[in-house]
Order: C-alpha cells, then structure tokens, then sequence
C-alpha cells in the first residue's frame, strides 16, 4: 500500500546544508508506528527550524516560509542540547521556533496532514495561510488540505514552548525538561469519501478456551449524501484469518458512527508477558478507506488487591520511563526507543510506567517486547497540586484523557489508564475529584477490561478506613514510597528496613480492596558523592534491594516499579528537593534527575546488576 502512496507523494532530493534560506522539499518515509490509515507516509525532512525567542517571526512573515535556519530531520527538539548551567536555564524557558518544508504530490486531492506531538502551542500554515492551531504536548491533531499536482506547497509550523510556568498555571504543568518543537512525527496520506479511524479492542476468554474479541471503529462518511457503508475485518496471524463481523450501518452524511464487531477465535495465541503473541488487524470501507495495525490477545482481570492476566495471577516488576534521550529530549527517533526497551529487557523488567502519552511508535515496541504499561493520561501536576480549576481548564483535561485513550486503546500493553499524579489524601475539591469520578467511570464504561488508577503520594495517604469519593470509580492505586531517601535516609540500615515494611503494609492496609502496586522508590546516584553515601552509586544499590526485598516478601502488592528506568532532564533550578536538606554536603547535578539506573546517555550504573538479578528471579511475573 505504501509503495502506490508514494508514487503519489512525489518529492525532489536536495543537498543538507546548515543553513538555507532555499525552499526545501521533504523526503517520504514509511511512519515510525505502524498502527494508523493506510496509505499514510512520514514527513521526516528535510526540514528548515529557525529560532525566535522575541516571537517577531510572525510581523517578519514567516509564515509564508521565508526564512532562514537550519536544516534538520524530524522529529527534532531545537533546546534540547543545553538543559544545565545558565544555557540550561535559558533552554528551560523555553522559545518559538518556526518550522517550514515543501510538499510536493504527483496526483491533486484532498490529504490529510497529521501532528503526533508539537509543544506547546501550534499554528500551522499552509502557503501562508493559517490551517490550524493546537495546543498540548504528546495530543496528535490534523488537518484536511486541497494539495495540487502542479504546485508545491510550503508547510510551516510555529511552536511557541515559551514559559513553562504560566504552562503550569494554565493546566499543562510537567515534571520534567520544557522540551519545545515538533517532537513527534509528521504524517501524509491520501482521503477518500470515508475515513476508518480510531478502533478499540476488548478480549474475553471463554471457559473453553476461545477469545471473543469485540472490535469497535470509528467509520466517516465524508460525502454530501447518506450512505450504507460496508466494513470489513480481519485478524491475521501465520497462515490464519479470522474474519470480524460487522453489521451494515446507515452513516449520515458527514457524520461519524462507531461501529462494532467481533470475532470468535478458538484457539487463540495470547499476549502476555513472556510470550507477546500478536495479531495483524485489518479495518477496512472496501474500496475507500482502511485503517491497520498489530494487536495481541489478552484478558486483563482483577478482585480486590489481585490482578490476573490471561487466567494467571500477575505482579509487576520494572521501572518508570520518561522520553528523554541526551541531546535529543523527547523527540524521539526509533533507534532511541529501541533504547528504551531494551534498558526494560536489560533489568528484566515485565513493566514500565509512564506518567505521559507515550509515543505510538514506543507503545509498539513495548507490545512487540511483552513490556506491561501503567500509562498516565489527563494532567499531570506536582504532588498535592491540582491546576485544571477553570470551566475550560476542566473541560480540555477531561479531552486530553479522551484523545489519549483514542489514540492508545488497542495497545495489549496497557493494563492501567492513570487519571493523577500523586494526589493528597482524598484529592483536592477543587475539581480534581470530580474528574477523576467522572473520567473514572468513563473509562470504566468504555474499556471494562484495564483498570482505572491514581498516582497516590505516598507522604500524603488517606487515613485507613477513610477512601473518599475520588476513589468510587477506581480498580488501582500506585503509591511512592522514598524510605530511605526523601524519609530517613541516613538511618541504620535495619531502621530503613523496618521502615519500608510498616509503610508498605500500612499503605496496603489503606487500600485493601484496590490492586496496589508502589510507583515510585530509589535514590540518586552520581560520581560526585562517595559511593556509599547518599548520592553514591553504593547507596543506590543497597536502597534498591532493600525494597526490592520487601516487596517480593508482600503476598498482597501487586507490582513494584524502580523511580526511574534513565535519568532525565527536570528545571534546571531543580536540586533534589529536600534531600539537600537532609543530607548535608549532599551534590546534585541541577537539572537532572539521577534516580535512573540507567544515566542520562544510557550508561548502566552499578544497580542495574542488583535489580537485574533479583527482578530475573521473578520470571515473567505469571504464575
């Protein structure tokens, strides 16, 4: 399919430069994610970014393409080079870079242009004509466009990713690096007289042994008249197709319906950890539209504080991941999250967590790898914080919860839709309670079978026996636990021990009727301090196993995941928090969070040994 589309998309090579003020034609690639329409093609460049940190690009007219800069491939992070020091702290706060290639089509039509992630604002211009605007990292937005055969037509793209604090008090704060640009890819494809978009995947095994496999999909009639439109389905794995049965629906012009379907497969190949086995899904309008993508198999449930994936009790064990790669920040290119993955593989992780969409692209890999996903969407706020007070700030975190779940839902790596980061006590009446219960049961009606979750901050508990309404509507709880760091960190040894058990058995107690896994535990750990000293690589190891230890030994947890799997980049007026107070003498690289096992160039430290030893002793987390 894409061979044909990229006969349509034709494009004209030109030389790299580093600077040009020359029209610059973009290559066509196949997408760094597979799921998605048919027909799509990537737009990695080249592309030309200039920066505009007095934001005058616009009164220049810019917009129109005519400037100059640099020439680079997407998707590409114009700060994310300095993120310490004084450069760092200018980096952080942040600029406007404008964007800008050329589009060249062998055929005129209407094409689809499509935004994975820009930070933060958007305002997308075609020929000099406004065709968009978004605001929202990570959340994909597109846009329809008249593209003639005869003409080439300028792209450009203004991200404004100035002040991260006025960010914060608008809804949109974030616990790491104000990474700015085009940090996803850039997609192309061809549209028809319908779209397919959207699907949604549910598993439930039979006592004999099938799946029924319900595939809902999004169908568009893009026509001026009311049409029957006929879709088609099929899983295919090796040498096997099994057909999804969909009902003939009538779709009213220009409207969009929700179809569903389902499969019956008697004897399926399921995903799980250990053993990922995956499906090819094909939805299809024959002869217009078709969406495809790879699925797994899997029947996710749960009672009370246990979970069981596929009929077998299961308990994670990872690490916490953000995308960050030195140099890079969040644009991510493939090879970075192979990087990733194979950091889990390497810890032995079965799980990660994440508290962000996370890329299509990563969610793929992590589905090829068997990775279980506890995946954050909605705000995300500093612990005991809440920023979405506003009627419109309350309504866009209730859509950024629903466009992530559009755009992740068919991933058989996600076990957990995360509403909040580490809520206080029984969360804050100022509207996070009502979204979370509201979304909460949202997702509950939507996608019975993965858990709704919260971030608890695990300083800050609900007193046992006293859950409040923001908990109605929620299967699971992760909680962070820093005994040992933030909490008597030069304690003996035996006193951190005991510490960590009395908190993780009161944190159970707590939440006894919820799947509890601990979210966030470690140190950091850096060559400035002696090793077993808080900051030392020594001190990092021991903390970990004590932790480690303790969970294993709970019959009760259900997971435990290592805060982080790499460090990454925070403010770069970030010291630590109060552990700088704690342990005096005390050196924190400022602008980096050194929890990771891994450091920020993806060099292991010396607790990847320990926590690959003892995670390796607990399997694939099945039993």
């Amino acid at each position: 399919m894409l061979s044909a589309v990229l006969a349509l998309l034709a494009s004209v090579p030109v030389a790299s430069a580093q600077l040009t003020p020359a029209p610059v034609d973009t290559t066509f690639a196949e997408p760094a994610a597979h799921t998605g329409a048919t027909g799509r093609s990537a737009m990695p460049g080249p592309w030309v970014v200039r920066g505009d940190r007095g934001a005058k690009g616009t009164g220049k007219g810019w917009q129109d393409g005519s400037f100059a800069g640099r020439v680079v491939q997407l998707p590409y992070s114009p700060n994310a080079s300095r993120i310490t020091g004084p450069p760092g702290i200018r980096s952080y706060r942040g600029s406007v870079a404008w964007y800008r290639t050329r589009i060249r089509v062998a055929k005129s039509g209407e094409y689809a242009i499509r935004f994975e992630s820009v930070h933060h604002h958007a305002t997308v211009f075609l020929d000099g004509k406004e065709i968009a605007r978004h605001t929202g990292v990570y959340l994909p937005f597109e846009r329809k466009v008249r593209l003639e055969a005869d003409r080439p037509a300028t792209l450009v793209v203004r991200a404004d990713y100035r002040d991260p604090y006025e960010q914060k008090r608008t809804g949109w704060h974030r616990t790491w690096f104000n990474f700015g640009g085009i940090n996803r890819e850039v997609t192309i494809r061809p549209v028809g007289d319908s779209e397919v978009s959207d699907p949604e995947i549910h598993t439930t095994l039979t006592d004999a042994g099938a799946a029924r496999v319900e595939v809902g999909v999004h169908v568009t009639n893009r026509s001026a008249e009311d049409r029957e439109l006929p879709v088609v389905g099929v899983l295919r794995r090796g040498e096997a197709s099994i057909p999804v049965q969909f009902p003939k629906l009538l779709v009213p012009a220009g409207q969009t319906i929700l179809v569903e379907g389902r499969a019956d497969v008697p004897d399926p190949a399921l995903w799980q950890p250990g053993s990922p086995q995956l499906y090819d899904l094909d939805l299809a309008v024959p002869g217009e539209s078709a969406y495809t993508m790879r699925v797994g198999l899997r029947e996710l449930t749960w009672k009370g504080s246990r979970m069981q994936l596929n009929g077998r009790p299961l308990k994670l064990h990872g690490a916490s991941i953000h995308e960050d790669v030195k140099g890079r920040g969040d644009a991510l290119a493939p090879a970075d999250m192979d990087g990733i993955v194979t950091s889990l593989q390497r810890i032995n992780a079965n799980s990660t967590r994440s508290q962000h969409p996370l890329n299509p692209a990563l969610l793929e890999r992590l589905d090829a790898a068997g990775i279980l996903v506890w995946l954050g969407l909605g705000p995300i706020d500093a612990p005991g914080s809440w920023t979405s007070k506003t009627p419109a700030q309350a309504r866009r975190a209730r859509e950024r919860v629903r466009e992530t779940f559009a755009q992740s839902q068919p991933h058989p790596s996600i076990i957990a839709w995360n509403l909040a980061n580490e809520i206080a006590g029984n969360g804050r009446q100022d509207g996070q309670v009502q979204y979370i219960s509201e979304m909460g049961d949202w997702l509950h009606r939507r996608d019975p079978g993965r858990m709704t979750a919260v971030d608890v901050w695990g300083t800050h508990p609900p007193r046992e026996g006293q859950l409040g309404p923001v908990y109605r509507h929620l299967d699971a709880i992760a909680v962070t636990n820093y005994v040992g760091w933030y909490e008597i960190p030069l304690a003996p040894r035996a006193t951190v021990a005991a510490k960590i058990r009395t908190t993780t058995d009161d944190f159970l107690t707590t939440f006894r009727s919820k799947v509890t896994v601990i979210s966030e535990f470690g140190a950091e750990a850096n060559t400035h301090n002696p090793s077993s000293r808080p900051g030392g690589f020594a001190f990092q190891t021991r903390l970990l196993r004590q932790h480690i230890g303790a969970y294993r030994r709970s019959e009760q947890l259900a997971g435990m995941l290592i805060w982080n799997l790499r460090d990454f980049g925070v403010a770069p007026t970030f010291a630590g928090g109060s552990i700088s107070k704690k342990v005096p003498g005390i050196k924190i690289v400022r602008g980096v969070n050194q929890k990771g096992l891994f450091d920020h160039a993806g060099k292991a430290k010396p607790s990847v040994t320990a926590v690959r030893e003892l995670y390796g002793q607990l399997g694939d987390g099945l039993s």
